[in-house]
């Protein structure tokens, strides 16, 4: 059998409602000239999504895992399952549209290129940005290149570097992430798709942002935004995601302003009614920092053997993406963005 080019991996639970829209457009939009192969990954649903995919979606494979352990480990039992030469990782609920795969692939054409991010547009206002790629501000914060922007300022730009891609649907080289070891099951979800593009950038690889490739994303249909719990999962992942990753000389130099950076995001946590998730999580981290700090040996392992030399791509701005990090979440997002 002939490798596929092209293996896309859909994690979902009790996801149903939200695969019908994604599967047809891989369906309406399949590529030609292009091998693909689709993989659904159960993740112990109860709703009857894996027989509903089977019954509706015979092109695609159905991997059903026994138990429910949450997005990173449904994406990498997906990833150990994929055949292709590429892979890319699609929430449930995201479509594709026309030409998103012939523009993921054309990056790749690099050897360095270990990821690409598509342009994800908001599925309910496609005039409006999602992700134009994942950014990284040093003092500690991880954001969306270009969120809530009119898509129109991202849509004609060419190929360009950028720190990661979000896992919503992102593309990866297949030996690439898993040189890097997929994604890390303790992060849950939340930023453990940074985590990953830090750990591809350790390994010597770099992310290239595609507008030509686009995506429609329900953005964050999956979730509630509501549950305190969440709000502790993202700020425990966030401080761990610093400790873990940081160059040395990145971490010494950002050790003051993270600090700084802290304190406004508790400020402004305080004012949502939301500052005990956000501190629980950061006594969570505190709790957890001998694995971080054991981490980094594994991230100085993929530097020495890395082909090139890692090269970190992080916005140096702190003030202006505190400022707008108080006046609003869109704004903070798009601050980190690289112009």
């Amino acid at each position: 059998m002939s490798r596929p080019t092209l293996s896309v991996v859909i994690p979902t639970h009790d996801g149903k409602a939200l695969l019908a829209p994604c599967l047809a457009s891989l369906r309406r939009h399949r590529p030609g000239g292009i091998d693909l192969d689709v993989i659904v990954v159960d993740d112990a649903s109860a709703d009857g999504s894996a027989e509903w995919v089977e019954a509706h979606h015979p092109e695609a494979r159905v991997l059903r895992l026994g138990r429910n352990g949450g997005f990173c480990a449904a994406a990498n039992a997906g990833v150990a399952a994929s055949r292709g030469e590429f892979i890319q990782l699609l929430n449930n609920d995201a479509e594709v549209c026309d030409g998103w795969a012939e523009a993921g692939l054309a990056p790749f054409r690099a050897p360095r290129v270990g990821s690409v991010a598509p342009l994800v547009l908001v599925r309910s206002d496609p005039t409006r940005v999602d992700s134009a790629g994942d950014c990284y501000a040093f003092f500690g914060w991880p954001g969306k290149r270009g969120h809530g922007q009119p898509a129109g300022r991202w849509a004609d730009r060419p190929d360009e570097e950028v720190f990661g891609a979000s896992a919503s649907s992102a593309f990866y080289r297949a030996e690439a992430i898993r040189r890097a070891g997929a994604f890390d099951p303790s992060y849950g979800s939340y930023y453990e798709d940074v985590d990953l593009a830090f750990r591809l950038r350790w390994a010597g690889y770099t992310c290239v942002f595609s507008s030509g490739s686009r995506i429609l994303h329900d953005v964050s249909a999956t979730y509630d935004h509501g549950r305190p719990e969440l709000h502790r999962r993202m700020s425990r992942n966030a401080e761990v995601l610093f400790w873990s990753n940081l160059p040395v000389g990145w971490l010494a130099a950002a050790l003051v302003p993270h600090l700084a950076f802290l304190g406004i995001q508790l400020a402004w946590k305080a004012s949502k009614g939301r500052a005990m998730p956000f501190l629980m999580g950061k006594f969570d981290a505190i709790g957890s920092l001998h694995r971080s700090l054991a981490l980094r040996s594994h991230r100085r392992e993929l530097a020495r053997s890395a082909a090139s030399p890692p090269a970190f791509r992080m916005g140096v701005a702190p003030i202006r993406a505190a400022v707008d990090h108080v006046s609003g979440p869109i704004r903070a997002a798009g601050a980190c963005a690289e112009a």
